[in-house]
């Protein structure tokens, strides 16, 4: 599929090519990960103010899971209790934190009227497949657990992220729909990373190997699962459940130069054919991480506004 990148997207590879920086793959996962913080500080915009920002620690059997909740100025209260989302950080299980998605969770809370909850879940590879996907259900069950003290409507409960988050969140919405958690009322999938096979074709075309690379997805990979055969384990690829039928409705965000285009858009098809309400939005002219980098790229502040929008039809 031919990709032609908006001006500013092309503008934005270009300065990311020409500034030389090496690739994840060549480095350890401490040292990705402290280059991913310092690249937020560029392309992060300013952010909403919001009334409140709280940090959480949820319990969790091998301890806390660090979580970050973020309470707009105007909330859609309803009996004094509000809609949320949780939400999960992209950053291919491997990098990204509370700090490198804050922004991006800010503009989530004040675009929906609603709460947010950040999830710190635990990274690989110290903790590899299924360490990510049980702090994820875990975090998910102990924010409806305790939805009143948090000033949450546990019946308008969603789940959402970006990336490996967007995998994560679309793993919390099947495992709840088959008993493993809460009833969810929406999730919201950005770029998600749903079949670990990486058979599409968007894997192998040049054009979308930007920023977000071939090689640096399979880097990802190897780090998170212990093997092949957690490749066709649902957890870690939510497309090979058995069936999709009674989900909770679909917000499914892809991007032309991204090679999770294929499978994002093929999740989303079989979502609606199974009976699920999908929202289905294309960027064809952005890359992946796009949504994240709203200094630099006008886009991603019409997707946050498009997804709260989405939110807000829900509930």
């Amino acid at each position: 599929m031919p990709v032609v990148l908006d001006p500013d997207a092309a503008a934005v590879y270009k300065a990311f090519l020409e500034a030389g920086r090496p690739p994840y793959e060549r480095l350890t996962a401490a040292e990705a990960r402290e280059s991913y913080s310092q690249a937020r500080l560029v392309v992060s915009p300013e952010p909403p103010e919001l009334a409140r920002v709280e940090q959480l620690a949820i319990p969790a059997p091998h301890g806390a899971i660090p979580a970050r909740l973020y309470v707009p100025k105007r909330l859609r209260e309803r009996n004094g209790l509000s809609p949320a989302l949780v939400f999960f950080h992209g950053g291919g299980w491997v990098i990204g934190d509370l700090d490198t998605h804050d922004v991006a969770c800010r503009k989530l809370a004040d675009a929906g009227e609603l709460i947010v909850i950040s999830v710190d879940y635990r990274l690989a590879p110290e903790h590899k497949f299924p360490a990510a996907v049980d702090d994820a259900i875990a975090a998910t069950q102990w924010v409806a657990d305790n939805a009143r003290q948090l000033g949450i409507d546990a019946s308008r409960l969603c789940v959402g992220g970006d990336s490996a988050g967007g995998n994560l969140a679309a793993v919390v919405a099947i495992a709840a729909r088959d008993g493993n958690g809460p009833a969810l009322s929406g999730q919201v999938l950005i770029y998600p990373a749903v079949d670990f096979a990486m058979t599409h074709r968007s894997h192998s075309e040049p054009e979308t190997s930007v920023l977000l690379t071939h090689s640096v997805i399979r880097w990802f990979r190897d780090h998170y699962l212990n093997g092949a055969a957690d490749t066709h384990d649902w957890r870690a690829s939510p497309a090979r459940a058995s069936t999709l039928v009674g989900l909770p409705p679909a917000y499914v965000l892809t991007a032309g130069a991204d090679p999770l285009r294929d499978e994002g858009c093929d999740y989303a098809a079989r979502l609606k054919q199974a009976g699920v309400g999908v929202a289905y939005r294309h960027f064809p002219g952005q890359f992946h991480g796009f949504f994240t980098m709203g200094r630099l790229l006008q886009q991603a502040d019409v997707a946050a506004s498009e997804i709260g929008t989405w939110l807000k039809t829900l509930n």
